[in-house]
């Protein structure tokens, strides 16, 4: 499976970008798929996850909405009032099959992920 993400941007604070993610080579209709980020100098981490439920990070509960298309070959992440703390560098990913399908917990795990998009760097200047 191949992901290619795009959509980042450059974007004043308050306001909003969507990022896209389409995926190739394989169905990835029975896979879970996810947004992660990392900023400069910290950890990759969750930011929200489309299986059986969304789910979301804390920080961007309210602002940010996953959602995928009827086909299932894509994930995107809507992004509403970005804040300086949301620039890093975004990174789609999906499961390998329905395993962690239904289980939002596990899906926040970055090792329950199996491939991965290449990024797409988000800056929200202050």
């Amino acid at each position: 499976v191949q992901l290619q993400a795009s959509g980042g941007g450059l974007v004043q604070a308050g306001g909003y970008l969507r990022l896209s993610c389409t995926a190739s080579g394989r169905t990835v209709v029975s896979s879970a798929m996810g947004w992660f980020r990392q900023a400069p100098g910290k950890e990759r981490e969750f930011v929200a996850a489309s299986g059986g439920h969304s789910t979301y990070a804390d920080s961007v509960k309210g602002r940010f909405t996953i959602s995928r298309d009827n086909a299932k070959t894509s994930v995107y992440l809507q992004m509403n009032s970005l804040q300086p703390d949301d620039t890093a560098v975004y990174y789609c990913a999906a499961t390998n099959g329905a395993r962690y399908y239904y289980l939002s917990s596990q899906l926040q795990i970055r090792d329950r992920y199996d491939y991965w998009g290449q990024g797409t760097l988000v800056t929200v200047s202050s």
